[in-house]
């Protein structure tokens, strides 16, 4: 097995949009810097590359992009590629919550909400990132070392938290403020899984690793420039495995997933949380790290399935509805129910001319390790159901990777007593209800077309006590 790691920059200047909200926001400093950070595995018959990108999501064009003319340059082909984005909510737009694709079909009114009212991309920007990060594939391909894996998982649970709770009206809501005395509890659990694949040279000095780890990026989300938690995460690898050693964030199924406790009176947000956040997520790494034993691993496999999945569609008096308080809100659109009504305009859109969403799922196995990928901002329980049917002792559930889809939650989430802004009709949450199990279907069906690989374990004869560690006790 040969890997190689490489890293680029993809820093937004100075006034860019800003990602991760309904309404426009522009960046105005620089906290730390925005990366690119890309693996390569090769066992001389098939590669895959496996790529972090510091950002809230990611456009199904730019991941065309960027397959297309990787396999041009290096021979990976696309269902071996696994792009994810960190979500880090501090960080520039990489696409809109409308693809490109649907923006040209749509009437001049709608237009204007998606391009003057709501995120928007720079192109610019994101034509260059689309350069940087198919420069960190190249680059990680052509540095690629006989290299030994190992891969392992921790635990850590200190600082992420779910955000939804069930009330005692009977109906769930995200965020339902702190210490709230109507709150029952969590309505949705967290996977406190920090898995691990590490490259290692025979010399017993770190190549690189990819870790993944399940939580929004929004310890920051201000108007500075930053990688959130993920960017203390690779600080705290690197003081402890090496400065040079590569570190691939991919998110795992994060989508009702902070850093914010609802339950308790604590500040979490801020550079400090950030650094808490990252710091342990990293410590908890390096023991991941130190403690699994590599392995002369040689297996590499990849699949892919793109299922089709039907939007859910609002009712024409809603539509209309959501018109009259759009005229009545004005041009700014920040109200709540001004954002939710264009939005609802949005979607209807939407839904005239791509009914149905295609949804690309894929495997990645390397050696005894499988990352499974998805597009979606996908709730940690049905994350945690694809790894509880996996066969493989470390599946990695990656979302928000090869694409964008939004909010993907659990049917149970849109029941009576379900809720939270999660389930209401966007341009970013507009799947039909059974989307999330659809995708852990496929997803455990993919994983079941793999092995883990076995490595021969030589057994050795039991030992002797030592000679001296027969003797005693001695009493007089």
């Amino acid at each position: 097995m040969k890997a190689g790691f490489f890293e680029t920059d993809i820093t937004p200047p100075i006034g860019t949009e800003r990602a991760g909200s309904y309404c426009k926001l522009y960046l105005e400093n620089i906290h730390d810097p925005l990366k690119v950070r890309a693996a390569v595995f090769d066992n001389g018959e098939q590669k895959t590359a496996l790529v972090g990108v510091d950002g809230c999501f990611i456009g199904f064009d730019t991941i065309k992009e960027v397959q297309d003319e990787v396999f041009k340059r290096c021979g990976i082909t696309p269902e071996s590629i696994i792009i994810g984005t960190s979500h880090t909510h501090s960080g520039a737009a990489l696409t809109g919550m409308v693809g490109r694709e649907i923006q040209d079909k749509m009437p001049k009114d709608v237009l204007d909400l998606i391009v003057n009212r709501s995120a928007a991309p720079s192109p610019g920007y994101r034509e260059w990132c689309v350069k940087q990060i198919i420069t960190a594939i190249v680059v990680a391909d052509s540095r690629k070392e006989d290299a030994l894996l190992s891969a392992g998982l921790g635990h850590e649970d200190a600082y992420v938290f779910n955000r939804r709770f069930i009330m005692k009206n009977g109906r769930s809501y995200s965020h339902p403020g702190k210490c709230n005395p109507d709150i029952v509890k969590p309505a949705g659990p967290v996977d406190p899984g920090v898995g691990v694949v590490g490259a290692w040279r025979k010399d017993g000095s770190l190549i690189g690793c990819v870790v993944n780890y399940a939580c929004h990026g929004t310890c920051c989300s201000g108007t500075d420039v930053s990688a959130d938690w993920i960017h203390y995460l690779q600080d705290t690898i690197r003081k402890v495995m090496g400065s040079n050693a590569g570190v691939v964030f991919l998110n795992g199924a994060c989508g009702d997933i902070t850093q914010v406790n609802n339950l308790a009176h604590s500040c979490d947000f801020g550079i400090q949380m950030a650094q808490k956040l990252g710091t342990r997520v990293g410590a908890e790494a390096v023991k991941v790290l130190t403690s699994a034993a590599p392995g002369e691993f040689n297996e590499i496999s990849s699949k892919r399935i793109v299922l089709k999945i039907k939007r859910r569609k609002p009712s024409p008096a809603s539509v209309k509805k959501s018109w009259e308080i759009l005229r009545e809100a004005g041009p700014d659109c920040r109200e709540t129910n001004a954002v939710f009504a264009k939005e609802r305009i949005i979607i209807d859109n939407i839904c005239k001319n791509s009914p149905i969403a295609e949804v690309p799922v894929h495997a990645v196995k390397i050696g005894n390790a499988v990352f499974v990928s998805n597009p979606a901002e996908y709730f940690a329980e049905l994350g945690l159901k694809i790894k509880k049917s996996s066969k493989f002792e470390y599946t990695f559930v990656v979302s928000l990777a090869n694409g964008a889809i939004g909010y993907v939650p659990t049917k149970e989430s849109f029941s009576k007593s379900g809720g939270g802004y999660e389930t209401v009709l966007t341009g970013y949450s507009n799947l039909a209800i059974d989307a999330g199990d659809k995708i852990a279907d496929a997803s455990i069906q993919l994983i079941s077309k793999m092995k883990p690989e076995k490595i021969h374990v030589e057994i050795k004869p039991a030992g002797k006590p030592w000679e001296y560690g027969v003797l005693g006790p001695d009493l007089e």
